[in-house]
């Protein structure tokens, strides 16, 4: 009895259907009606009518009856999605489809770590469920029993901002709970995260154990993994035979000895990987390497025992992100050959299918910014890579994010989808359930990316409604379009310079009012003196 007086709640957009179907009951029955309870001949006008009641009634029962079980469905699909919001506009076919490509999805590894592991895990989310994100967690070479507390802490951030980045909901709230630092009492100045994972971490066998835990219990989409359980150092040496056994201090070093590295290394080396990475890169349909630290990020997983065997191994696709910038004192005057390069020096060829790079078109003034902290865009130089197999995507994926040079998270996920439907397409496979998901998900971004484009261009156009304004943005070219930031920026600094020499003329004119104020005071005294002087 509870369940059918929810149906008129007005949460449950049921009655105007129940609505809909008693009309129709009366409609038709009406007509029904007219038709039994008559006992003369019906003329033509009367049977007309009859059959228009009938039709009219028997139309409004079959939608009734129809839209009923379709918000039936919604209702359903609603309370079992956790990734739906209430109050929310819902379209049943995109909820059920959702729900079958995010559980049926391709299995997807990402191994990186830091904002680049971030971006590209956000993208990825709204594809498939089923992914494996796979970090490094060291003791970064510092005193390890003097600060045990603190590095464990610290070597858990890259598992902390993966889970975040993985929330179903929204990543903000995630990142915000588990950095929140408590104010007062005996917790003072410790954040939420060190208090739970320090409590996981008693309860569980080991950190590894700990954090696989925690992927069931805050239910993100997918698993965030350390490469490995053991306790590791990541170390470095230069060119000119300098060790460095702290990972802290590697780029400091380099600048000072202005040197370059010729390696990295695991201490110890014996390092194993964690069980469940190696089978979700066997399982793997797509692999995804970077964006990340080179160095200390990206090359450190794969030195661990088993990874890089793995990848070779896997069947799945391979795609290197590389870098947009370079990274001050690791990977200074780099090129996409020199990123692909250090990673085969260390682990071989085979790791690397594809290789997606930025077309080095960022604004510049944001490079400059960059160029401060002595970091510079990467060279789009590929003739020099080792390997002659890897395949080159050159897509324009830089974003500014936060005032940051950020990859875009949307376009690194297609790439990969685009990438595996190819390969699923060169197989013969177009009739799999897998292709046809990817496919249709694909094609429905497409989309939506072209309805925002027409949302924003007609919102523009409420917002100035003039017909000269409405010219000009139909007259925009290509360039204008592309470049519209760079373009704004250039004209603010222009404006900018403007007001300055202004500033400048005008302070320019004041001193020269202020001097000739001086001169004709001096000429004054001189005159005043030389009277005085005939005078005596």
């Amino acid at each position: 009895m509870r369940n059918f007086l929810h149906w008129f709640k007005d949460s449950s957009k049921m009655k105007r259907w129940i609505m809909l179907i008693l009309v129709g009951v009366v409609f038709t029955s009406y007509g029904m009606g007219s038709l039994i309870v008559s006992n003369e001949s019906i003329s033509l006008i009367q049977a007309i009518k009859i059959v228009i009641y009938f039709v009219i009634g028997f139309t409004c029962v079959v939608l009734g009856l129809i839209f009923i079980n379709k918000r039936t469905m919604e209702l359903f699909v609603e309370a079992t999605d956790d990734r739906i919001d209430t109050g929310k506009k819902v379209n049943v076919n995109k909820l059920i489809f959702n729900k079958k490509i995010y559980n049926q999805g391709p299995k997807i590894v990402v191994i990186g770590g830091g904002s680049g592991l971030n971006t590209t895990l956000e993208g990825l989310k709204k594809h498939t469920s089923n992914i494996t994100a796979v970090v490094t967690i060291s003791d970064y070479g510092e005193n390890f029993k003097q600060n045990n507390e603190v590095m464990f802490y610290r070597q858990l951030e890259d598992i902390k901002n993966g889970m975040a980045s993985l929330a179903i909901s929204d990543e903000s709230k995630m990142q915000e709970l588990l950095n929140y630092k408590f104010t007062s009492g005996d917790l003072k100045g410790l954040a939420f995260s060190d208090v739970y994972f320090a409590a996981m971490n008693d309860i569980s066998l080991n950190t590894a154990e700990a954090i696989k835990n925690t992927n069931d219990i805050f239910k993100i989409c997918g698993n965030v993994l350390p490469v490995t359980k053991d306790k590791m150092k990541i170390c470095a040496e230069l060119d000119n035979g300098y060790l460095i056994e702290e990972k802290s201090k590697i780029a400091e070093t380099v600048y000072d000895k202005i040197t370059k590295i010729n390696r990295v290394y695991l201490s110890p080396g014996n390092c194993k990987a964690l069980p469940e990475v190696l089978e979700a890169i066997k399982e793997a349909d797509g692999i995804i390497i970077g964006p990340g630290s080179l160095y200390t990020n990206v090359i450190p997983n794969l030195l661990v025992n088993g990874i890089a065997r793995a990848i070779k191994e896997a069947k799945g696709v391979k795609l290197y992100v590389c870098n947009i910038m370079t990274e001050p004192g690791l990977t200074d005057n780099y090129s996409v050959s020199d990123h692909i390069n250090a990673i085969i020096d260390h682990c071989g060829e085979g790791l690397i299918d594809y290789c997606l790079y930025d077309t080095g078109e960022v604004i510049p003034e944001f490079i400059k910014k960059y160029n401060l902290d002595g970091a510079d865009l990467v060279e789009q130089n590929i003739d020099d890579a080792k390997d002659k197999k890897i395949r080159f995507i050159k897509e324009n994926m830089s974003i500014i994010k936060d005032d940051f040079v950020r990859h875009n998270s949307m376009l690194i996920a297609d790439t990969l989808i685009k990438i595996i439907c190819d390969d699923l397409k060169f197989q013969d496979k177009q009739n799999d359930i897998e292709y046809i998901m990817m496919n249709s998900k694909l094609k429905a971004d497409k989309q939506i990316k072209k309805d925002m484009i027409l949302n924003e261009k007609y919102n523009k156009k409420l917002k100035h409604n003039h017909r000269l304004r409405r010219k000009m943005k139909r007259s925009k070219s290509k360039f204008a379009n592309k470049y519209s930031d760079r373009i704004k920026s250039i004209r603010e600094s222009d404006e900018k310079a403007i007001k300055k020499k202004k500033a400048n003329i005008s302070r320019k004119e004041k001193n020269e009012k202020k001097i000739e104020g001086m001169k004709k005071r001096k000429e004054e005294i001189l005159k005043a003196y030389g009277k005085i002087k005939e005078n005596k």
